[in-house]
């Protein structure tokens, strides 16, 4: 898909969401200089933070619907470990859940920061989620992190002292689903409340794109498992790329438009039942944790379905570092461990190329992939309710 031209992509219906897939290392790089740019006030915001809590940690949600929620699922444990911990409480709260029950996520006695992860800032949630949230907290900021500069997310928030939005346009998907979006938001979160140094992060982002341009250039290994005769996939991973699995999953599904089944899990928690998802027609992906205490649990659960021999494939999407995977893998080799939140890009780039290919395979269109339209880019159809409280 990455080599054909745009007459072949647009008469498969692809070649948006192959572009937005192929530019991604790029975006990141872009994605790292809007956070240079943007340091200062990023610097004033999280001191402003910091005196919210007073004595007591400021509880920092990070909030989106569907892939955007996503985000938070992968950001946050990686945030929990390496954060600001005497400042800040880090938790991943979906905007559908606050908007339906604000009093179950939000507390009023609780100083807090609500992250906003939105591609355009337009779905009734997004709005929603905002004012509930600030019906309920007392002492309360707004970090957006939106690729819409156009969305009400953004145009809302102008002007409001508490409130900072950043902007990546560039990620602004076009096609159905969010892929540069869903990976420059990660990354501008995770660049936000990282406390590593700036020539630290540089040098991760680099590292991640130059792996995600290895993905571009082996899209053949990829559609290897693509080609072969399966209809049902599933994704594992362990802490932050737990959150990862559950949004490939999301990708297969939504580009599929649902003819391919799909679940996903932990590593540890897929003995617990869901198991029994595998069959003989069943890709299985597993991301290998770089921490050396945890990869051992995602090696185990690929060394046990590779063992029992109940799926087509079981695949490893690894960074090479001596414990490994032996069997089939998308394995990147050379350079350090990259930390939870930065591998997990190039790994996703992995899953939405899966995706991609995929939807082809199935007889779909993947820029417009819900054949019904009863599936929408930007939610439709929400009723929001009037709240007191």
């Amino acid at each position: 898909m990455f080599e054909m031209d745009t007459d072949a992509l647009t008469k498969l219906g692809a070649q948006i969401t192959t572009a937005e897939i192929k530019q991604q290392p790029g975006l990141w790089r872009g994605a790292l200089k809007i956070y240079e740019e943007n340091l200062p006030a990023i610097n004033d915001f999280l001191a402003k933070a910091r005196e919210l809590g007073g004595s007591r940690r400021t509880r920092v949600i990070f909030c989106g619907a569907g892939t955007s929620a996503y985000v938070s699922d992968t950001v946050v444990p990686y945030l929990r470990r390496v954060g600001d911990r005497d400042s800040f409480e880090f938790a991943a709260v979906a905007t559908t859940d606050i908007v339906c029950s604000p009093l179950d996520y939000v507390s009023p006695e609780d100083p807090t920061v609500m992250v906003s992860f939105a591609r355009s800032g337009n779905s009734p949630e997004s709005v929603a989620s905002v004012e509930r949230v600030g019906q309920v907290a007392k002492d309360l900021l707004y970090l957006n992190i939106t690729c819409a500069p156009e969305g009400k997310l953004a145009q809302d928030s102008k002007g409001d002292p508490r409130a900072l939005t950043i902007l990546i346009p560039d990620a602004n998907d076009k096609g159905f689903a969010m892929t540069g979006s869903y990976s420059c938001m990660e990354l501008m979160a995770a660049l936000i409340f990282d406390p590593a140094t700036l020539e630290q992060k540089r040098a991760w982002v680099e590292q991640a794109a130059s792996m995600g341009e290895d993905v571009v250039a082996r899209e053949d290994q990829i559609k290897g498992w693509v080609d072969r005769d399966f209809n049902r996939v599933t994704y594992l991973g362990s802490a932050s790329l737990s959150g990862l699995a559950r949004e490939s999953q999301l990708k297969i599904l939504e580009l599929c438009a649902g003819k391919i089944a799909t679940s996903f899990d932990s590593s540890m928690g897929y003995r617990h039942g869901p198991k029994s998802f595998v069959d003989p027609k069943t890709l299985v992906f597993v991301y290998v944790n770089n921490d050396p205490y945890t990869r051992q649990y995602d090696l185990d659960i690929l060394n046990e379905i590779a063992g029992d021999k109940i799926a087509l494939a079981t695949v490893a999407i690894q960074q090479k570092n001596g414990s490994d995977f032996t069997g089939e893998s998308f394995s990147f080799e050379g350079g350090a461990p990259l930390p939870d939140a930065y591998v997990a890009l190039p790994f996703v780039m992995v899953a939405q190329t899966v995706a991609l290919n995929s939807s082809v395979k199935v007889g779909n269109t993947p820029d417009t992939p819900s054949p019904t339209g009863t599936v929408n880019r930007v939610v439709k159809g929400v009723t929001i309710h009037p709240f007191e409280n």
